[in-house]
């Protein structure tokens, strides 16, 4: 598979570039909210509008930035600069914008690296029976408040950063290719193993009554769209960078829409696949599903598993996965910041990783203490306004011609008239609702 950029690395299959993708979007989004959201806003309902505008973002948004990063070949800065040139003559305005997401992506990866490096204590943890060691809710609550301080959780944190570099340093095709051909494969086949084993657990089966039945009531409430919407947004990991310089490592010869379908219906799986394992796991100890995020994660599910059968190797398992999970993600997010650094300052790419390695260790071990209200900025500010930027910089600066050729490249058949004007008008327009309502709410995803 060849690059698309004299010089360049790039993925080396169409495959290793969606699993990519797919391990960029799955993430802690799918594991401690989605259940969440189900449980909140009547189980299978939840999942109309869901898919409603997984299917909207996943064949406008994702397609976009898919396609925008390989039509320009580079990183947002060198993506949102031929746009300005394409339309103005002057890059130089575009590239000042494109720096948005670069910073954005590189804020949210800091914010995550601390997730991942809890993940990564939990999950020795759970090899090794300290995590179970705790007693009741209170007990495990101490547990992760120890680990959640300041300078609380540094050694394993480090680790788990120090792995994502190497990762990154090995290249595309060697390193993030390779990585996600082995971790994303494993996450679905741990989650599966979770999901039949608590099947068979007596009270599952009031979980799974909770998810499938539909209650039609609930699509009324204007919440189940404001946040099947947020949820679908973030899900998708739509930001203007982690999904925009993936596609800038991708070859002119592949379909870029069959590759955001691809993406969009193993991110959702993944998604569902955590709410058939979650919500029957509370169900089989008598508990609604109420909590989510990393009171989910961290206190009430270890709970849980520690009173259920098996449950030593339960949570083995899960901590596995949401570590896969979690570092594929970083990955991505690390990308845009990295590839930013290679273009802008000429450095190799060991260079590029270790001075922005250098950079996002420091600050995310010093945010250790606030990273909750460090992802909430990132969440309901950053993520938004790269996505409306390169929605805007793509479909409306780059302008209709371009970007139709670029969208229907290599396609047997080009997307239909209803693509641009959805992409053009829709897609934006839902983007600044997100961005709105973000703030409005204090966060929707």
């Amino acid at each position: 598979m060849s690059s698309n950029h004299k010089g360049r690395d790039s993925f080396r299959s169409q495959w290793g570039f969606q699993l990519a993708c797919i391990g960029s979007a799955v993430g802690m989004g799918n594991i401690w909210l989605f259940p969440s959201r189900m449980a909140q806003f009547g189980g299978a309902t939840f999942l109309i509008p869901y898919v409603i505008f997984v299917v909207l973002i996943a064949s406008t948004g994702v397609v976009g930035e898919m396609s925008f990063g390989r039509a320009t070949g580079g990183g947002p800065m060198i993506a949102f600069g031929a746009a300005a040139r394409r339309r103005t003559g002057k890059a130089g305005w575009g590239e000042a914008l494109g720096l948005v997401p670069v910073v954005g992506s590189l804020a949210m990866a800091i914010g995550y690296s601390v997730v991942v490096g809890w993940l990564l204590k939990y999950m020795i943890g759970a090899f090794t029976g300290s995590v179970l060691s705790s007693e009741g809710v209170e007990g495990f609550t101490a547990y992760f408040g120890a680990t959640a301080s300041a300078w609380g959780n540094t050694a394993w944190q480090a680790v788990a950063m120090v792995i994502c570099f190497v990762v990154m340093a090995l290249g595309i095709g060697g390193g993030i290719e390779r990585a996600n051909k082995v971790l994303m494969p494993m996450f679905f086949i741990l989650f599966l193993v979770l999901a039949v084993y608590i099947a068979a657990l007596p009270g599952a089966m009031e979980g799974y009554r909770y998810i499938f039945v539909l209650r039609p009531r609930e699509l009324l409430d204007p919440q189940v769209w404001i946040y099947a919407l947020g949820q679908a947004f973030f899900s998708l990991s739509i930001a203007g960078n982690g999904t925009l310089i993936y596609g800038s490592y991708l070859s002119k010869e592949q379909d870029v829409p069959a590759s955001a379908r691809t993406v969009a219906i193993f991110d959702s799986a993944a998604a569902i696949l955590a709410a058939l394992v979650i919500i029957p796991a509370m169900a089989t100890a008598g508990q609604t599903l109420s909590e989510s995020g990393p009171g989910l994660m961290f206190i009430f599910l270890p709970y849980l598993f520690k009173t259920m059968p098996g449950g030593a190797v339960i949570m083995v398992l899960f901590f596995v996965a949401a570590l896969l999970a979690g570092f594929t993600s970083l990955i991505n997010l690390f990308e845009a910041p990295v590839a930013t650094v290679q273009e802008k300052l000429h450095l190799g790419r060991y260079q590029a990783v270790a001075l922005t390695g250098i950079v996002g260790m420091a600050v995310s071990l010093s945010i250790q203490g606030i990273v909750s209200g460090w992802m909430d900025v990132c969440s309901i500010f950053a993520c938004p306004t790269g996505a409306l930027l390169a929605g805007i910089m793509f479909f409306w600066v780059y302008g209709r011609e371009g970007c139709l050729e670029q969208v229907n490249l290599s396609r047997k058949k080009p997307l239909g008239p209803w693509f641009y004007p959805l992409a053009k008008y829709v897609f934006c327009g839902v983007t600044v609702a997100v961005l709105v309502l973000g703030a409005w709410k204090g966060g929707i995803g």
